[in-house]
């Protein structure tokens, strides 16, 4: 099976290994297993320096909570549907896309159409295919606002069509970082699950989080970051609430009986040994030895906080150091939850990216008791 990578010349994001996303122009659904991370445009990476933020940890409440490690299945719902492809169509006056004239863009979440709610892909196409060729409004959000863009479908074979792509789904596997039972929330990835095709953070109607199970992975090598394979269980873990930067979270069904640790502050972490705790192949979390080599404090990069190298040579034997699927994987030093991995490098899959845990537990403690609009 091909695997599709981010287009990088130096990272690769390590969020659920393969992705099942439904694409539909009305006409052809089309499915694949792919990286929820990768796109087409090159990226560089530069980082500048800041002073670190200096807070006492006696004038902050410590904050603990359970150690993840375990892989996690997830199973994403966009709000409304995403634009994954605008293309042009056959009309009697030439080749044309209602779309583009519209003004919609890939990436676009369309939430409605005229008053009427956008469930799902199907009921997008259904809406556009009855329209008559009469003009729609369709609410639109884009970069955190909402607009309204008035489209008029051309007539095909089928009915009418709009000359987009759209997708309302995705699912894949990762690792959770920690489960928060005093709020009862569990958080993950520690970077949002993005869509297959425009790179962004999908937007979040619902979903949910089921226990997982890995039955193999193929080993990294420079140039080639391997990648954990997993499949789903029926357990299910809670329900998801957000989908953002600094990773995705959800309600927990029930208490999670885990390891409890005190949550570091940005302040707290060191460059030097640390442990990260992942689930590689027998089924349970196991720490192994790393360093921690470079931090990046308030670089403004949620997910790029803190540069992260595998030193254990039972990993490194066995996997060649980070996988696909190990994204989220806590990060401990000092007995404390510092953070969890969120890259890997791809000419050198023993180092990656890590997001602060303090990062993550901010988002964490914001969505306790709040809704899902109010939270994302």
């Amino acid at each position: 099976m091909k695997r599709f990578f981010k287009n990088l010349s130096v990272v690769l994001a390590v969020a659920g290994i393969f992705i099942f996303s439904s694409v539909t122009d009305g006409a052809v659904k089309v499915s694949s297993f792919t990286n929820p991370d990768s796109g087409n445009k090159a990226e560089s990476v530069a980082f500048d320096m800041f002073s670190a933020r200096e807070v006492s940890a006696n004038a902050v409440k410590r904050k603990y909570v359970g150690i993840g490690g375990e892989v996690f299945g997830i199973k994403l719902y966009t709000k409304g549907v995403m634009v994954v492809k605008i293309e042009s169509l056959d009309v009697s006056t030439g080749m044309q896309s209602p779309a583009q004239l519209a003004g919609i863009r890939i990436g676009d979440s369309i939430t409605h159409v005229d008053r009427s709610v956008i469930v799902n892909a199907d009921d997008f196409i259904s809406t556009i295919r009855s329209s008559g060729g009469k003009e729609l409004t369709l609410t639109v959000e884009r970069d955190g606002e909402t607009i309204s863009l008035r489209l008029r479908p051309n007539p095909s074979e089928n009915g009418y069509r709009a000359g987009l792509w759209v997708r309302d789904s995705s699912a894949g596997i990762g690792t959770v970082t920690f489960y928060d039972n005093e709020n009862g929330i569990f958080a993950g990835l520690g970077h949002g699950v993005c869509d297959v095709d425009t790179g962004r953070i999908m937007l979040l109607s619902g979903g949910e989080a089921v226990r997982a199970t890995v039955n193999g992975f193929y080993k990294s090598s420079p140039g080639d970051p391997g990648e954990l394979c997993g499949s789903f269980s029926e357990t299910v873990l809670g329900s998801l609430r957000v989908n953002g930067e600094t990773g995705i979270y959800g309600e927990l069904k029930k208490r999670v009986n885990a390891k409890q640790m005190p949550v570091a502050l940005e302040s707290e972490v060191r460059e030097g040994a640390a442990q990260i705790v992942a689930t590689v192949d027998d089924g349970l979390p196991r720490y192994y030895d790393a360093q921690i080599t470079k931090i990046y404090p308030a670089s403004g990069d949620g997910e790029r906080n803190l540069i992260v190298k595998i030193t254990d040579k039972e990993l490194l034997s066995k996997t060649g150091g980070i996988l696909q699927g190990m994204s989220g994987s806590p990060i401990i030093q000092n007995s404390m939850l510092v953070g969890a991995v969120t890259h890997v490098f791809v000419n050198d899959p023993s180092q990656g990216y890590g997001i602060f845990a303090e990062r993550m537990l901010e988002t964490a403690e914001h969505i306790s008791g709040a809704s899902i609009d109010e939270a994302a």
